[in-house]
């Protein structure tokens, strides 16, 4: 068997071995991430989320502070690319109008009138 026949075959066998491992006995397991991780489906589903439990809270601060976790853009503007893809993908038109309604209330909340004196 010629030297360059083995090193491949050595090589092949080392990537199996590895793939192996890696997939079946110790694959990678994420815990804990943030939200500003997911891809736009997933946040999109978190937006939708947060307007449903603002619809049973009704606490404006708790709602812009779980969208604000999303990551550096406004509020507003995670509502608003949430509420264009819930269009473009057919969201059922309930869940459109828990978004919508949440995105309004947004749109006229004040932060600085909701917080407390120093």
């Amino acid at each position: 068997m010629s030297r360059w026949i083995a090193f491949f075959i050595a090589i092949a066998l080392g990537a199996a071995a590895g793939m192996l491992y890696g997939w079946v006995f110790n694959p990678v397991e994420y815990v804990d991430t943030a939200p500003n991780s997911l891809r736009l489906d997933y946040k999109t589903d978190y937006v939708l989320m947060v307007a449903e439990a603002y619809t049973l809270d009704q606490d404006v601060n708790l709602a812009a502070r779980r969208l604000a976790s999303l990551g550096d853009v406004s509020v507003s503007a995670h509502m608003d690319e949430a509420l264009a893809f819930a269009v473009q993908n057919n969201y059922p038109q309930p869940d459109l109008l828990l978004m919508r309604s949440l995105a309004e209330v947004l749109d006229s909340w004040n932060p600085n009138l909701d917080m407390p004196a120093p």
